[in-house]
């Protein structure tokens, strides 16, 4: 093959990650042409409301994915959390890069720690999964919904629009932007749980052998089977939105260390569960999290939370 078009946003962020993937393409295949299929998507344009009522994360990805459908490009690279767990037909997820820090990032201009925070703080985020953890340690402070990219985020910060906010710090580390902000903190995972692929990126590709044979060269194992654990929980529970839900697998050599948590936006109510196997046995861990969780009442749980997670507005579906 002598020429690869790869599908991507156009954010800065999106850019980082599609020049990332060029680059580790060429050590492989030198004298391959790649060229860049730039696409806006929903998400992107939409900037005045929570993802999780204009249909969650799909809107990352559709277009890109009609891009692709239609013969524009041959791959896709992907922030692995904003893949949905079930792809049109005809693409599949053919390589998971090999994943950064997965921490979240408390970020402000005043505080230097979520524990800094004064009484009332206004603290910017738009997901539920963030908010249901805030909440659980600190239901004294004001969540407030934040959108738009990275830049527009701190910018809205600086302005003094909110006392603190929290993104994915791989993000910030991409771009070199961590210094920017007087206050920086990585979240312990132990506070804050991730989200499912984060700090991973999802190499989605048209259904061709040739196609495949290039996208396996960026497939990182033990990122893949994180990745695996991650979204297969998230596919036995995840409601008709999107609703608060935290899982990370920690795979190494010989075990892999899975834990996950959902509950209510508020944070008042909030199921866990941590489960440990040897790593021949943990293929299908994120089913069994996701299994022990239902039965201790993880779906009647969600289905409460997405009643609740902005219950003045309407769930829209694209």
């Amino acid at each position: 093959m002598d020429k690869l078009i790869i599908a991507t946003r156009g954010s800065q962020l999106a850019m980082w990650q599609a020049e990332y993937v060029k680059a580790q393409l060429l050590k492989s295949f030198p004298n391959m042409v790649i060229e860049f299929a730039v696409v806006t998507a929903t998400g992107d344009k939409i900037l005045d409301k929570p993802l999780a009522l204009i249909g969650g994360k799909g809107l990352f990805t559709k277009e890109i994915e009609d891009a692709m459908l239609a013969g524009r490009a041959h791959l896709a690279v992907h922030s692995l959390k904003d893949v949905p767990t079930e792809l049109p037909e005809g693409l599949r997820l053919a390589a998971i890069t090999k994943r950064d820090d997965t921490r979240d990032v408390f970020l402000s201009h005043t505080y230097r720690t979520i524990d800094d925070l004064p009484h009332g703080a206004v603290v910017g985020t738009t997901s539920l999964r963030r908010q249901m953890q805030l909440r659980a340690i600190r239901p004294d402070l004001t969540i407030k919904n934040l959108r738009g990219n990275v830049n527009t985020r701190l910018r809205k910060l600086a302005e003094g629009q909110y006392d603190a906010i929290i993104l994915a710090y791989v993000g910030m580390k991409r771009l070199g932007l961590l210094e920017s902000v007087p206050y920086h903190d990585p979240i312990s995972e132990d506070v804050m749980i991730p989200p499912s692929g984060q700090a991973s990126l999802g190499i989605e590709i048209i259904d061709d052998p040739e196609v495949a044979k290039i996208a396996e060269t960026l497939n990182d194992p033990d990122s893949q089977l994180a990745a695996k654990i991650e979204r297969d929980f998230v596919a036995r529970l995840e409601g008709s939105c999107q609703v608060p839900i935290a899982v990370n697998a920690k795979v190494n050599e010989k075990n892999v260390l899975g834990r996950a948590m959902v509950g209510l936006p508020d944070g008042t109510e909030i199921l866990q569960e941590t489960l440990e196997l040897p790593r021949e046995e943990a293929e299908e861990m994120g089913l069994k999290m996701a299994d022990i969780m239902i039965e201790n009442g993880a779906k009647e749980l969600l289905a409460r939370a997405e009643a609740m997670a902005f219950k003045e507005e309407r769930c829209e579906r694209f």
